[in-house]
């Protein structure tokens, strides 16, 4: 259980931050940039649920929030010999997420174009988070090039942003209000 008696402690003034195991780091440490985006992205998840949401879907995006946070707690540990990776995210999660996509894809026509981002506000805003997702996905495989890091948080957050993009469709009148990419003429001159 976490109990914070309070907010402000002083000790991130210098441009440091603590870890999980207590361990001080910089601010602009990989490891502190990939559990900041995680932690953007479900900001902009949370987001997406103040938007007027089919039942299903907001009950999906509770499920990610909690486990992105999951994501987080495992990235906020760095391993080491005597504690290695806490891993919480595992080939269960990315099958539910593969699951769910099936499922939301099976109303939808095939694209025949790019779309845009927007329509309606909850896929303008599911576009934005799969966009953010894509970011703090690269942050991860950043981290993961320096840092041991659970393989499947890396494939949860790719197809995460798969997710995403569908949801963004599902709510777009399950594709028929999707602003479809006509490519500019200057382009063709």
């Amino acid at each position: 259980m976490v109990f914070l008696d309070r907010i402000y402690t002083k000790s991130g003034d210098q441009g440091e931050t603590g870890l999980g195991d207590g361990s001080r780091v910089p601010k602009t440490s990989p490891r502190i940039i990939a559990y900041g985006g995680v932690d953007e992205l479900n900001s902009v998840i949370g987001l997406v649920r103040t938007t007027e949401l089919d039942e299903t879907i907001d009950a999906w995006l509770a499920q990610i929030q909690h486990e992105l946070f999951d994501i987080g707690a495992e990235l906020c540990m760095p391993p080491s010999e005597d504690s290695p990776s806490m891993a919480r995210i595992s080939e269960s999660n990315v099958a539910q997420i593969e699951s769910w996509i099936d499922e939301a894809n099976e109303s939808l026509s095939a694209l025949t174009s790019f779309i845009l981002p927007g329509g309606s506000a909850s896929a303008a805003y599911l576009h934005l988070a799969r966009t953010v997702c894509r970011r703090v996905e690269i942050g991860v495989l950043e981290l993961a090039e320096l840092e041991d890091v659970n393989e499947q948080t890396i494939v949860y957050l790719n197809r995460l942003s798969d997710l995403l993009f569908v949801l963004a469709r599902r709510c777009n009148n399950n594709g028929q209000s999707d602003v479809l990419w006509v490519p500019s003429k200057t382009a063709e001159s």
